[in-house]
């Protein structure tokens, strides 16, 4: 029947569960007739298939996706060793796998080409190592239509990495165009996030707060938000022209205006704490800014802030800035999150990563506030009504160490999550969990093999065309199904 440390609250578990126990024995249909789940915005034309072609899905940011995943039950589990921790994953159309990793000697990003119908054990088709930036190595890429990695490069340089097939058979990465930002971007920056508005601009944002944009034919124009704002997690992007941005003090949308030049629309501050948070990597909201609404599938933008205390998920109105709601979240677990809430119609999903022992912080954290905490875990579901009003469907006490992602498609929710005691050790272990996303409640778990070298360590995971689910790891990447 699945593990029970998902229940919302002790009073009503049995109906929790008994409600969890019929959607895991019912046929995909008659699951997802208990909820509807969406709409999704349109797929934007510039990236590669809906669903795989950014780390969170799709441009607006949603962690939601129209793909299938492998369902709950156990399931086979296969293992790419890279030597390499690897947050971004993206699936093109020809069905291979394009890796944005950091290694582990040296932390260079390096590109891996992989084949998610490999065996237990799979290897990298082709590496292609990439001029060295910030901390993490480069993060946040995408696939654009031609399944072309889209990624700046520690040189500030605008990539798009294509992958071939050589004359002997075998797989290459080669480098296919190259834009030089570094006139746009100051020398001691780097480029944080990227994702493409549906015009073919490719928009980005730096760590110390410049963002711009680079047109289809080539040219760069930036615009400088307020100093001492840093931005530390990815961009969105909604079928409206509008981009989101979250600096470690306020959310912001913006928009190419007459001539083409970035401009800002508006600006909302947010309770940013009075320090960053143990299971945090800034001092200010972990969130990428997330598009979603029952209406375009981009009417709202939600963050979760960083009050001291107790934090809320704040939902605004795009196009205008209005804060629609915030809502209270992560109550009955670590209160501070560094995971883009999933959106999707008019839902909202928080998972907590408070406390989530991170082996290194960027250099521009500062110190987190206490020094360390356990990890208890914790997500909350959010539902935004007609009137504009938000309320608490469910909370539940997993303990996720990914980022979780919805499928529209079987109506789960999928993530990984840590085992053992809230005081973490090395020796944890992780399973591969499946949530009712109507209830809150785990329906299945299934334990991943080994302890601290598979830590997903709050990265996003891949639901591939076929089904399957990868997760990066510290190591490399897993596959389930």
């Amino acid at each position: 029947m699945g593990d029970t440390s998902g229940v919302p609250s002790r009073h009503g578990r049995s109906l929790a569960l008994f409600a969890a126990c019929l959607l895991a024995l019912a046929s995909p249909g008659q699951a997802r007739a208990a909820e509807q789940w969406g709409p999704l915005a349109p797929p934007n034309p510039h990236l590669g298939p809906n669903g795989t072609s950014t780390m969170h899905g799709d441009a607006g940011s949603s962690d939601a996706t129209p793909l299938a995943g492998p369902g709950p039950g156990p399931r086979a589990v296969g293992a790419y060793p890279l030597g390499a921790a690897c947050p971004t994953l993206l699936q093109g159309s020809d069905g291979l796998v394009v890796a944005l990793c950091t290694a582990i000697v040296g932390r260079a990003p390096t590109v891996h080409l992989l084949d998610p119908g490999a065996g237990p054990v799979g290897r990298s088709l082709a590496s292609l190592e990439l001029s060295k930036g910030s901390l993490l190595g480069g993060v946040y890429a995408y696939l654009d239509n031609a399944d072309r990695l889209v990624v700046v490069d520690g040189d500030r340089a605008l990539l798009r990495v294509a992958h071939t097939k050589g004359s002997g058979g075998g797989w290459q990465l080669r480098v296919d165009t190259r834009i030089d930002l570094s006139g746009a971007i100051p020398a001691d920056d780097n480029v944080t996030g990227l994702v493409p508005d549906w015009a073919g601009n490719v928009w980005f944002a730096t760590g110390k707060g410049v963002a711009g944009l680079v047109t289809p034919a080539g040219a760069a124009t930036t615009v400088a938000l307020p100093a001492g704002e840093l931005v530390a997690n990815s961009i969105s992007a909604a079928p409206s022209g509008r981009i989101a941005v979250a600096t470690t003090h306020a959310l912001y949308e913006l928009r190419a205006d007459a001539s083409g030049r970035p401009e800002v629309i508006w600006r909302a501050a947010y309770d940013r704490g009075s320090a960053r948070k143990p299971g945090q990597l800034s001092w200010g909201t972990g969130s990428t800014p997330t598009y979603f609404g029952p209406r375009t599938g981009a009417d709202y933008l939600a963050i979760v802030d960083n009050a001291d205390g107790q934090v809320r998920v704040l939902v605004y109105a795009s196009g205008t800035g209005q804060l629609v709601c915030a809502q209270p979240v992560l109550t009955e677990g670590g209160a501070g999150s560094e995971n883009s809430p999933i959106g999707v119609g008019g839902s909202v999903f928080v998972a907590s990563t408070y406390g989530y022992p991170y082996p290194a912080v960027p250099d521009d954290a500062g110190p987190a506030v206490p020094p360390s905490a356990p990890f208890v875990g914790g997500m909350t579901r959010v539902d935004i009504d007609d009137a504009g009003g938000c309320r608490t469907v469910w909370e539940n006490t997993v303990r996720s160490a990914a980022v979780p992602h919805l499928s529209t498609a079987d109506g789960f929710l999928y993530t990984v999550t840590r085992r053992g005691l809230d005081v973490t050790t090395p020796l944890d272990g992780y399973a591969f969990t499946v949530i009712e996303p109507g209830t809150g409640a785990v329906v299945s778990n299934t334990p991943l093999p080994g302890t601290f070298v598979d830590d997903p360590l709050q990265m996003s995971p891949l639901i591939t065309a076929s089904g399957r689910v990868l997760q990066g790891t510290v190591t490399g990447v897993l596959r389930v199904g």
